[in-house]
């Protein structure tokens, strides 16, 4: 039987301590730092505008949230489907999400639902993010299909959505 004390008495230096101390901070700030995800956007090209505008609200600091856009700046300019599909693929393969901001005209576009099929196909998260109180009544099939997790435009339910659909294909 021995003291109640239970192993040697070791003491840490005070390199150390102050070495933990700062692993440990790190470790509670990276924490707290929204993670960067690469993030394919599709959208109709009538809402060019309204997307350049959720591209430019995430590189705001205060966005809870950071976008590494993979998706299109400009439609491509070309009348062949397959060379379309092949730029928009390789695209969606440089993501792990696609956010699907949603609109009547992207309920519309034949190309955004391909995206978000296309997306699940190759085993990417899928969201979709719509302006207002509500989705709009229309949406695009596959979005319905999938059921996917719809959220307002607001900074803090698209990073929380982000994440989400990130950890479900980790």
């Amino acid at each position: 039987m021995g003291s109640g004390g239970g192993g040697s008495r070791r003491r840490i230096s005070r390199e150390r301590l102050t070495e933990l101390s700062r692993t440990a901070s790190e470790a509670l700030r990276d924490a707290d730092e929204p993670q960067r995800r690469c993030v394919f956007i599709s959208f109709a090209n009538e809402d060019l505008d309204e997307v350049n505008l959720l591209r430019g609200q995430a590189k705001n600091e205060n966005a809870g949230f950071e976008l590494i856009d993979r998706s299109l700046q400009e439609p491509f300019d070309s009348e062949r489907a397959e060379y379309i599909r092949q730029g928009i693929r390789q695209r969606i393969n440089q993501t792990s999400i696609t956010l699907v901001y949603l609109s009547p005209d992207a309920a519309n576009s034949k190309w955004v639902d391909w995206e978000i099929r296309e997306s699940v196909r190759l085993g990417k998260g899928v969201i979709g993010v719509f302006k207002g109180n509500a989705p709009p009544a229309l949406l695009p099939p596959a979005i319905k299909e999938i059921k996917a997790n719809l959220v307002p435009w607001e900074h803090k339910a698209i990073a929380d959505a982000i994440e989400r659909a990130s950890r479900k294909r980790e």
